[in-house]
């Protein structure tokens, strides 16, 4: 039975209102809860004097711990979510996944000598990400060089090039965590992937390549419709195969270093997200990857809420929750496509 498909105007518009509600419900809960309104007047009264403005309690817990945060996780969900997207539509395999290239190993490293360094706190916070980030684009360049043969870039080849290379530094993050004393825990819980200590200059870090990668990817819809029927399709409609390729696949593995920079490693967002959104507004990428990141963006501040209540006094990784939901549900979703 073909998925019904909904119009794709109707459902972009729909999933932004309600990424628009998850925000504002997810900045209303924590220790200490607020009334949604509370956090609605608190944001707007910046942009419009007129509105009277929250208390300076609620103002500060909306602006300097909940906002940051689930903004930051939007962003996470989102451009995890697009680089999903453009993987699985450049490769034409439903299971491809941003973390398969190698690059969230390449983070993870960073990240871990960061810590073990000293310097998770330094410059204000960034260096930490900005390590992670250098470490994962050297590792894309590492994947590239491996999978590239006589000026070809063939994706299977790519695929394999980042399964190795992810493989041996995950064996680099073994022995990083082997010779972590006290520091051990605080690698552990950025490994599993967390927005604890998310803040105004991660979101700004991370927000111009969220979106300036997903127009990128839109613009670039036809030529992704193409390669999903293959290579050779792609080319008679005029696409540069080699370049088109190399630029897909240098883009989403920036996306994926980027989110993994700021968050640590939250599986299944990359996988799951562009089958749900496929579902809704069809295989067309131009209108598929807005509707993923608004998809992703939803999903992950939902799974990041759970991950505050679900214990009181406790906060679990985000990417715990992640994995507990995307795994038996990317089951269903491939049971679902056996049977038709």
């Amino acid at each position: 039975m073909t998925p019904r498909r909904f119009p794709a105007g109707g459902t972009l518009l729909a999933l932004a209102l309600l990424l628009l509600v998850t925000l504002v419900v997810a900045a209303s809960l924590g220790d200490v809860a607020l009334r949604p309104s509370a956090v609605a007047r608190a944001v707007l009264h910046r942009a419009v004097s007129a509105i009277p403005p929250a208390d300076d309690l609620t103002a500060g817990i909306v602006w300097e711990l909940r906002l940051p945060r689930v903004l930051l996780a939007a962003l996470v969900g989102a451009t995890l979510s697009v680089a999903g997207v453009s993987l699985q539509g450049l490769l034409g395999n439903p299971l491809a996944d941003p973390y398969t290239i190698g690059v969230s190993s390449g983070a993870s490293v960073g990240a871990g000598a960061a810590i073990l360094l000293g310097l998770g706190a330094a410059w204000g916070g960034l260096a930490l990400p900005l390590m992670a980030f250098a470490a994962a684009l050297l590792t894309m360049l590492l994947v590239f060089a491996l999978a590239r043969v006589g000026g070809t870039l063939h994706a299977a080849s790519f695929l394999l090039a980042g399964i190795i290379a992810g493989s041996f530094l995950w064996a680099v993050m073994t022995l990083l965590l082997s010779l972590a004393q006290q520091e051990q825990r605080t690698i552990l819980n950025w490994l599993m992937g967390r927005f604890a200590d998310a803040d105004w200059s991660k979101v700004a870090l991370l927000f111009p390549l969220t979106l300036g990668g997903t127009l990128l990817l839109a613009a670039c819809g036809r030529g992704l419709d193409a390669f999903s029927f293959g290579e050779d399709t792609a080319r008679s409609v005029g696409v540069e195969v080699e370049r088109f390729k190399a630029g897909i696949l240098a883009l989403a593995a920036l996306l994926t270093a980027a989110s993994v920079s700021v968050s640590g490693i939250i599986g299944f967002v990359g996988l799951v997200v562009p089958h749900l959104a496929r579902s809704l507004v069809g295989p067309p990428h131009r209108t598929l990857l807005p509707a993923a990141a608004l998809l992703g963006a939803i999903l992950t501040v939902l799974a990041d809420l759970i991950a505050r209540l679900i214990l009181p006094g406790q906060e679990i990784p985000v990417g715990v929750v992640t994995a507990l939901i995307g795994a038996p549900f990317f089951c269903l979703l491939l049971r679902r496509q056996m049977g038709q």
